[in-house]
């Protein structure tokens, strides 16, 4: 809806342009031109709009910069606050390091002369007057930063008696000291100190403890989250070695008999093939070093399957450079190999095919087999998340599936890495083979 004054500009503006017309078409004889009663009808209207006091022109400057005034202290504490809680190095964890430069930077956004950082029992960080006695890395000595720990509380003191300071030359007169919380744990606080009896805001200190206890709450979500994928890692690395290690030095001390080059090359690719599975650090590795590792997998398998086993590959360029996911392709591989095309008189082909799309920003990674395949049971209690090892070290399963390279551990890495961001889908029919694809963000 217009306002008030917008509907009477617009409507005088209408009655301007039926007086001109009037006057230029009925009371004139002859007529004047259209041209004339146009030009006359828009002159008339911006004079009217430039006249105005309206909304088409906008709020008066005096009541903007009123309006500035009120609110300028409260606006620039929120952004203070707001600025210093996106660059917050605590969200790195409640360390030493990062406790000092926190404290750097919350010294001047939250008015005061010291800013002490703690965990429960040491100054983690202090920075200010004070700091010859407050050291960093020293035992907590206030008496007010203990008792904030203690009670699990913000605590205020307005007197240089009550900071319960052990040094009688402390310069600090007053402080305003707030737990910092993990959940229900209290793990820390901080403290802003002034020199003199008024403390700092006490609401804008606990504003800032809040945006910190939150960062710490990420911080330790990260830490339990990478150390579940870490030991996910380590026990597909412990599935993947024993048996395969067995099956590859059969065929080498088969071969040292018949084609002694042979089984020192092979040799060479499996010392290669062990070395990354065991020495690969992090969780993503550029997919053309997995790449690597899944070629190298498959040439030692060749060796052992003869002809019965080919190989495809169908590689995007542009996918050699993204990041995936550190073991992941090479037992899918495997599985593709031991359970498609190991009891297949034939044998069969692998092959491995990765694109990048670049509107949809993902990788994808399909591994596809002609193998034995899999009966709907076994694929629904697949995607049921039961069974995901396509079986076990055990009987075989139907559809000629039998033991495996945990596909449930490897939905709970990718789940780990990216939350709900990737795909996991399988599909097969038995006796005509099986796919698998992995979709996961491009980085």
């Amino acid at each position: 809806m217009m306002r008030t004054g917008s509907a009477l500009l617009a409507a005088t503006i209408a009655v301007t342009w039926a007086v001109v017309y009037l006057v230029t078409q009925v009371f004139v004889s002859p007529p004047l031109g259209v041209g004339t009663t146009v030009a006359a009808g828009a002159v008339a209207s911006v004079l009217l709009v430039l006249g105005y006091p309206s909304a088409l022109r906008g709020p008066r400057a005096a009541t903007t910069l009123r309006r500035g005034r009120e609110g300028r202290g409260v606006e620039r504490s929120r952004r203070r606050i707001v600025a210093g809680g996106h660059r917050m190095p605590l969200r790195s964890g409640l360390t030493a390091d990062a406790a000092r430069r926190t404290a750097e930077l919350l010294r001047p956004l939250l008015g005061g002369d010291a800013v002490v950082i703690t965990d429960r029992e040491l100054n983690l960080a202090f920075v200010g007057p004070g700091v010859d006695h407050h050291t960093a890395g020293g035992p907590v000595r206030a008496a007010i930063v203990r008792s904030a720990i203690a009670k699990g509380r913000t605590v205020v003191s307005r007197r240089a008696s009550s900071m319960g300071c052990d040094d009688p030359d402390c310069p600090l007169r007053s402080a305003v000291v707030v737990p910092l919380v993990v959940g229900t744990r209290v793990v820390g606080t901080i403290g802003v100190f002034r020199t003199h009896d008024q403390p700092a805001p006490r609401v804008q200190v606990e504003d800032m403890a809040s945006i910190l206890s939150l960062h710490l709450e990420l911080a330790e979500a990260d830490r339990e989250r990478k150390l579940a994928s870490d030991a996910r890692l380590d026990a597909l690395r412990a599935q993947i070695n024993p048996h395969f290690l067995f099956n590859v030095l059969n065929t080498i001390a088969s071969k040292s008999r018949t084609d002694p080059d042979e089984a020192r090359q092979l040799l060479l690719r499996l010392s290669d093939f062990f070395r990354y599975a065991v020495r690969q650090e992090g969780q993503l590795a550029e997919f053309a070093q997995e790449y690597f590792f899944v070629r190298t997998y498959l040439s030692l398998e060749q060796a052992r399957f003869g002809d019965r086993l080919r190989v495809r590959y169908d590689i995007d360029p542009q996918v050699l450079t993204a990041h995936v996911p550190v073991l992941v392709i090479q037992p899918l591989v495997e599985n593709a190999v031991k359970h498609g095309l190991a009891d297949k008189v034939a044998g069969g082909t692998v092959t491995l095919k990765a694109r990048v799309d670049p509107l949809t920003r993902t990788t994808s990674i399909r591994v596809t087999d002609d193998g034995v395949g899999m009966t709907a049971d076994v694929l629904d209690t697949l995607g049921a998340g039961g069974g995901a090892d396509r079986g076990g070290e055990g009987a075989p399963n139907e559809g000629g599936a039998r033991g495996g390279i945990g596909l449930q551990n490897i939905s709970e890495r990718l789940t780990t890495l990216f939350g709900e961001r990737f795909s996991l889908d399988i599909q097969s029919t038995a006796g005509a083979g099986t796919v698998v694809e992995v979709r996961v963000p491009l980085r």
